[in-house]
């Protein structure tokens, strides 16, 4: 599929802000497409949905804590809105009323637009020693507390408010394929009824997700699963590999699930192992119904699960969505699609002119250039200065008497 961007990059970011430069990769006609389907721009005068998108991921960028810190930045620089692409004019008031009452569809479509965009271009690695020629995903959800008296709608517990982002990551390329926001009382196992699963990819997940009802229908669907068995699993073994134990497989099985109920929700085999990791010194048990990997590769699988917990930590303290511009869930959602657009576009850009940098250091050194005219291939393509020798200064103790 062709798609018309913002403006053509290479060859016009001459005298064009680093924002600018950034925001160019987007594909405007998509957005326009989403935005006339919910008719997000029937009561917008000067201040649309695309001034809206840019002044969220600009907060983003900028990393600002709050509706009133982003507007104090950017009106100390007003001059600069129509060459940063935001418009006329950015008000509070206009900026959080678009995110009160403008469908969050837009920017949630918008974002899987990016995401499709992103996984087409970007071709990542599998840590694993076997060629794995399904997709690999890890899926977990992680909490984001909130206060009870403003957000009343995300029940959580009798003094506290939260939401859950139900999240499928794409291993390969650490990009987030599907998001799912639910309150915080929903039990994680319910967002797996909202995935639609992908003929033979493998779903790696912990063990609070073991519902062999719902394994049961992933396995239906020609997929695979790769998830730590619980302590009180009943099981009947039927067959037994000898494993070579220098890899760290201890059993490789065979079995049927003997439970009183779980064995009418999951009729067929399943695969047991028992791999033991000497760094840690301690012994896992998985399972799958995945017969023909190599149980070391299994157990690489699920080793591969720990990149979804890096990408929540790394997108709690990088990207905003811990402090909410907005208290309704409209405006809650809008603000989680613009913060997962804004990560997937700075690893687009980042894949696209090839940087050696990480995500985590391109995003630095956005924080502090937005308002600058380097060409962005320019600014993010310095050499990294690895051997400096930093003084070893003593720092003064301050004595209270």
């Amino acid at each position: 599929m062709k798609l018309a961007f913002f403006g053509k990059f290479w060859g016009m970011n001459q005298g064009k802000y680093v924002f600018a430069q950034l925001t160019a990769f987007l594909p405007a006609r998509v957005f326009d497409r989403f935005v006339a389907k919910y008719c997000g721009n029937k009561w917008a005068k000067h201040f649309t949905c695309h001034h809206q998108l840019l002044c969220m991921m600009f907060g983003q960028l900028s990393g600002r804590d709050s509706l009133r810190d982003l507007l104090v930045t950017l009106t100390a620089h007003q001059g600069k809105y129509y060459h940063l692409g935001l418009g006329k004019n950015v008000s509070r008031t206009n900026l959080a009323r678009a995110n009160e009452r403008r469908d969050y569809r837009i920017y949630e479509e918008f974002a899987y637009e990016l995401i499709a965009l992103a996984r087409s271009r970007i071709t990542g690695h599998l840590e694993v020693s076997t060629a794995i020629e399904g997709n690999v995903y890890a899926f977990d959800s992680t909490t984001v507390d909130l206060c009870l008296s403003v957000f009343w709608w995300a029940s959580f517990r009798k003094t506290k408010a939260a939401i859950k982002v139900h999240t499928l990551l794409d291993v390969r390329t650490s990009i987030p394929v599907f998001l799912h926001i639910t309150e915080g009382n929903v039990h994680d196992l319910n967002a797996l009824d909202a995935l639609r699963y992908e003929s033979g990819g493998f779903y790696v997940v912990d063990k609070a997700y073991v519902d062999f009802k719902r394994l049961y229908t992933l396995h239906e669907a020609r997929a695979f699963f790769v998830t730590r068995a619980k302590e009180n699993l009943v099981f009947r073994r039927l067959s037994s590999q000898n494993p070579d134990k220098k890899t760290g497989i201890r059993c490789d099985q065979r079995i049927r699930i003997s439970g009183l109920r779980s064995r009418d929700y999951y009729p067929e085999p399943v695969r047991r192992i028992r791999y033991f990791d000497a760094e840690l010194g301690r012994a896992f048990v998985f399972l799958t119904n995945n017969f023909e990997l190599p149980a070391q590769d299994i157990a690489q699988l699920y080793k591969q699960r720990w990149k979804i917990e890096l990408f929540f930590k790394w997108i709690k303290q990088h990207l905003r969505i811990n402090s909410f511009w907005g208290t309704s869930i409209n405006a809650v959602k809008t603000q989680v699609y613009i913060a997962v657009s804004t990560y997937v576009l700075v690893a687009f850009v980042k894949h696209e002119l090839k940087l050696a940098r990480s995500t985590y250091e391109i995003l630095q050194i956005l924080s502090a250039s937005l308002f600058d005219k380097t060409p962005l291939h320019v600014l993010l393509n310095q050499k990294i200065c690895k051997n400096v020798k930093e003084q070893n200064i003593e720092q003064l103790k301050l004595s209270l008497f």
